[in-house]
């Protein structure tokens, strides 16, 4: 199966594990995923339907838009992948611009102008709430047409929507399936990546999640997760079947840095959990 990439740049997105992911995701009538993200796995799986939810509401904006303003977006967005636009000066007048504005419309056309001229095509806010990540200075950034397109299609089949993981997997019902990609849980305790909305996800959460999963098991709905390989991983997910895998780590933005680390799939099976029964 061909893959196909996400139009945003974005830490920790799953395109480089989504062979694993494919492998372990349970069939079912329809993908929840509580923390989409960039929507790597949406755009490489073949469900029914989908339900895509993050926190971010910036991002849940911007795909709302895609979906339903394509023609529109795709020409206003194209305007700011020019070369006066490619400078430290404009970049922050946009940015700016970005943080002052309430129009949806000029957000999320902002929002792919700072993520792909942006540092690493990071997604930063300080505690204002304010987009804060600096000039990435890149040469020529991309204008990915052919990948909003391609999202704008398969997002006839998707619902976004703006709200916490919890609420997410609480409307799971039977025939969905859930992927949560959460913030990972840091490799030790001076390594953070965790921030990269104003919230940062807790271990009490982290926590909560593997709770959640568990019950949902119970429910008859499977739930596959995501996570960095630690002691703490392995303990939320004990009543899981645990699969590790190795991938590289994309938060450098020098590629000799991007070493390979350690990953979790926790699937909670819900073949699993009938046949511990009997």
């Amino acid at each position: 199966m061909k893959k196909n990439r996400a139009f945003l740049k974005w830490a920790g997105g799953k395109y480089p594990l989504l062979e694993e992911i494919r492998q372990h995701l349970p069939s079912g009538d329809c993908l929840i995923e509580p923390f989409v993200g960039a929507g790597s796995v949406f755009l490489n799986t073949d469900y029914s339907h989908y339900i895509l939810a993050d926190i971010n509401s910036d991002l849940i904006n911007l795909y709302n838009i895609v979906k339903d303003r394509t023609d529109e977006y795709v020409s206003a967005a194209r305007d700011l992948f020019s070369e006066e636009h490619n400078r430290a000066e404009a970049y922050y007048q946009l940015r700016y611009a970005f943080n002052t504005s309430k129009d949806p419309f000029q957000r999320a056309v902002l929002f792919l102008y700072l993520n792909r001229h942006g540092y690493n095509g990071l997604c930063r806010y300080n505690l204002r709430g304010e987009f804060n990540v600096p000039f990435g200075r890149y040469r020529k950034p991309y204008f990915p047409e052919d990948e909003l397109r391609q999202f704008a299609e398969r997002a006839k089949h998707a619902t976004f929507l703006c709200q916490s993981y919890d609420i997410s997997m609480s409307a799971a019902r039977a025939g969905c399936v859930v992927y949560c990609d959460p913030p990972y849980a840091p490799l030790s305790a001076t390594a953070n990546f965790t921030a990269y909305h104003t919230n940062s996800f807790s271990m009490r959460q982290q926590q909560h999640l593997a709770e959640l999963a568990e019950r949902l098991q119970s429910q008859g709905v499977p739930v596959l997760i995501s996570n960095h390989a630690t002691e703490l991983t392995r303990a939320w997910y004990q009543q899981a079947m645990l699969h590790e895998v190795r991938v590289r780590r994309n938060i450098s933005s020098n590629g000799g840095a991007r070493n390979k680390v350690d990953e979790l799939l926790a699937l909670y099976d819900v073949r699993a959990a009938v046949s511990a029964i009997e």
